[in-house]
């Protein structure tokens, strides 16, 4: 971030705010890391972030495109460069056959554009999450290389 001297925003529902918390446990990182949504709720990602009601009333909250919108969102409602957003199923409940727990869905967005993924992660709530914050950095520590 400090290279390209970018700023990071971040727009999580499933992790609650640990991707912000574990960037800015880092010392310094008021010099990259510029704002966190937490938009547990639908209406939060309406309200904070744009994302389109009709989009996750058609998709569902946990999906590709209400997780791109999340991102594109973020760097639309900030001053950052870079967004990195999380939507998924952490558990114990709430899965279903198409989502089950453990399904989280990726973005990250540039100017340039929005990456997007999915990945499915075993184990409790906490590994869920922990999973979740771990590869949105990794990723994004790939992409910025």
């Amino acid at each position: 971030m400090l290279k390209h001297q970018w700023m990071l925003a971040t727009a999580e529902s499933c992790t609650g705010g640990l991707i912000a918390g574990a960037c800015t446990d880092l010392a310094g990182s008021s010099a990259w890391f510029e704002r966190g949504f937490v938009t547990y709720s639908n209406a939060a990602k309406t309200e904070q972030l744009g994302v389109d009601a009709a989009l996750i009333a058609t998709h569902g909250a946990v999906s590709e495109p209400v997780v791109r919108a999340m991102a594109q969102g973020a760097l639309q409602h900030s001053h950052a460069q870079v967004a990195v957003a999380v939507t998924g199923v952490a558990g114990p409940t709430g899965g279903s056959a198409d989502k089950p727990v453990g399904t989280v869905w990726f973005g990250w967005a540039t100017p340039a554009g929005v990456r997007s993924e999915v990945q499915h992660f075993a184990g409790d709530r906490a590994a869920v999450r922990a999973a979740t914050v771990q590869h949105a950095l990794a990723r994004l520590v790939e992409f910025l290389a």
